[in-house]
């Protein structure tokens, strides 16, 4: 086997994903790495450190054939070992990853646009998929369409090229290793470079926040192109050795108990999340049914993805404490594209910092305790304050000086895992990761556009400045929601509807405000048309069921020059302040 662990330096402390992955493979070529359950039960399949390697090096050396070195190859893949092996197959080649949502059978033309918008952004010459994946894109007439010389590539029917054909190839610590997607789905997607050096710096983070052994054991269900899967699922186990268990996210959907089983059946350390997951298995997993997990092995639950439901951290734990859950089992964990994938997560083997706010303080821009027993609390998570990386400062968003203790502001991180910029962004690129503190030019920061505060050697958020929608896992964008309010009905005015979403039982539930463009307030019958028009448009475009709110003209939240204000509009809602015009 060609190797880059010739060097004794690199062999102590690897500085690329390939020489991460030779060393695994020369020092523990059967240890098992990966088993994907195919229907999350019993369809089991695996791969050791020394298949994977093999199946790597057979895809690298076929994308050697044709130069494709510092190319970009778009990863169309649903859960599973292909995803591994083409995933490490780039990097063997030296071509920079650009993971991608596999289409939807259900949304094709939508995923599609989504693909395409991928694609053209990366400058992509290759798309790495299966057959069947292949197949189903292009059954559409425009499925397979995108800018020359695009060559679609399915590496579970490679032809024979020889794993040892293989040539390492000119990749330092610097290169870029993957483009990771922050949207897919818009149409301007924005791919963060990363280093295979910001990586391995986060992957570092990540074992010594969540205490990763060789003897761990990782299970998820989470779509492998999102960041947190695959940083998790995918990188983690072969940095640390330990095994990573995967099942397709249609599995857990369907039947949310399959994660917990095998969590139970693999003697699972650690798992991730976002809320609505954990939710999930309290409404679908009914008490007889716990009865046959076994969840004492699980030290590491990291719920993160979105804001952080404080009430679910303790419904949760109640329902499965018969099952050997524990409460401080769950660490919050807050990370982002743009820093790899974590920035914090709460300490191992302690409860999550959980503090109380007062409401009306809170809407003032201050975290202020709320008094014992306020009904209305408004309670936040907590993330560690590392010593030294990454380093993390509250920040006014508009002086972009440090705020005081218990003032609100933005988030902004640095460290060796904050990547250098967008690809092909360089304007967008310096506004974000270029930021630096007004009043000593500390930085550069990345700019998170999360709000929140620092107390307590933690810092806790509190909102979202990019107003990201995000229900059931998946992230929303208000603009396209609201273009597409905006055209579903006559009666709706232009430029003057506001999406957002607000907690609701549990999770998060879409509220979309409207202004009317007449100059009365229209009867029952009519408002109930313009609703139920709005909620179908939307539902078709989006797959959510907005609550619709008909506005007074001119009484949308906006800024001076006309810009819709949606964090004004969402509290104007929870104040029951917002002038609905006409009611069905």
């Amino acid at each position: 086997m060609v190797n880059l662990l010739d060097n004794p330096s690199i062999a102590a402390q690897p500085t690329t994903l390939i020489a991460m992955l030779q060393r695994r493979a020369i020092e523990q070529p059967e240890r098992l790495a990966f088993t994907f359950l195919a229907d999350g039960e019993t369809q089991e399949s695996n791969l050791t450190y020394g298949e994977l390697d093999r199946r790597a090096r057979a895809i690298a050396a076929h994308l050697q054939t044709f130069a494709a070195a510092g190319e970009r190859a778009v990863l169309l893949y649903p859960t599973g070992l292909d995803y591994v092996a083409a995933f490490y197959g780039c990097l063997y080649a030296g071509v920079i990853a650009a993971p991608a949502y596999p289409p939807d059978p259900m949304q094709l033309e939508k995923s599609l646009a989504g693909l395409h918008g991928v694609i053209h952004d990366a400058q992509a010459r290759w798309v790495l998929t299966t057959t069947g994946v292949h197949a189903l894109v292009h059954s559409q007439p425009a499925g397979g369409a995108a800018q020359p010389p695009l060559q679609w590539l399915c590496t579970d029917q490679l032809p024979e090229t020889p794993a040892e054909a293989w040539r390492p190839p000119q990749v330092a610590s610097a290169s870029i290793a993957l483009l990771q997607y922050t949207s897919g789905s818009t149409a301007a997607p924005k791919g963060v470079m990363l280093t295979h050096a910001n990586v391995l710096h986060n992957q570092k983070l990540i074992q010594n926040a969540c205490h990763h052994t060789e003897q761990s054991t990782w299970v998820t269900w989470l779509p492998l192109h999102h960041n947190l899967a695959l940083m998790s699922a995918v990188v983690q186990p072969v940095y640390v050795g330990y095994l990573s268990v995967l099942m397709p996210p249609p599995a857990f959907l369907q039947r949310p108990l399959r994660w917990l089983s095998a969590i139970s059946r693999y003697r699972g350390r650690g798992a991730a999340g976002p809320n609505f997951g954990f939710n999930l298995c309290i409404k679908e997993i009914p008490p007889e049914a716990r009865g046959e997990l076994d969840l004492s092995s699980w030290e590491v639950a990291i719920i993160g993805g979105e804001p952080i439901q404080c009430d679910l951290l303790e419904r949760f734990s109640a329902a499965f404490a018969p099952c050997g859950f524990r409460p401080e089992t769950f660490v919050p964990g807050y990370g982002l594209a743009e820093s790899v994938l974590m920035v914090s997560v709460g300490r191992k083997s302690e409860r999550p910092k959980v503090k109380a706010l007062d409401k009306a303080h809170l809407a003032a821009g201050r975290a202020v305790d709320a008094p014992p027993g306020q009904a209305e609390a408004i309670k936040v998570a907590g993330f560690e304050l590392y010593d030294s990386d990454p380093t993390i400062a509250v920040v006014h968003p508009e002086t972009r000086r440090r705020c005081q203790p218990g003032e609100i502001g933005e988030i902004w991180v640095a460290g060796g895992s904050v990547a250098s910029g967008y690809w092909q962004k360089p304007d967008i690129s310096q506004a974000t990761f270029a930021a630096r503190i007004a009043d000593c030019a500390e930085g550069p920061f990345l700019r998170t556009g999360d709000l929140g505060f620092i107390a307590d050697g933690h810092f806790f958020l509190t909102g979202r400045c990019k107003e990201l929608i995000i229900i059931s896992g998946r992230n929303h964008y208000p603009q396209d929601i609201e273009l597409t309010v905006q055209t579903s009905h006559p009666a709706i005015r232009p430029n003057s509807s506001a999406a957002f979403s607000i907690p609701s039982d549990g999770e998060e539930r879409l509220v979309v405000a409207a202004e009317l463009a007449g100059d009365e307030p229209l009867p029952v019958p009519a408002a109930k048309s313009i609703v139920s028009a709005v909620q179908r448009a939307v539902a078709e475009q989006h797959g959510l069921r907005p609550t619709v709110v008909l506005l007074k003209p001119g009484t949308l939240p906006k800024t001076a020059i006309g810009k819709i204000q949606r964090l004004g509009a969402r509290a104007r809602y929870l104040a029951g302040t917002l002038e609905a015009w006409s009611s069905p």
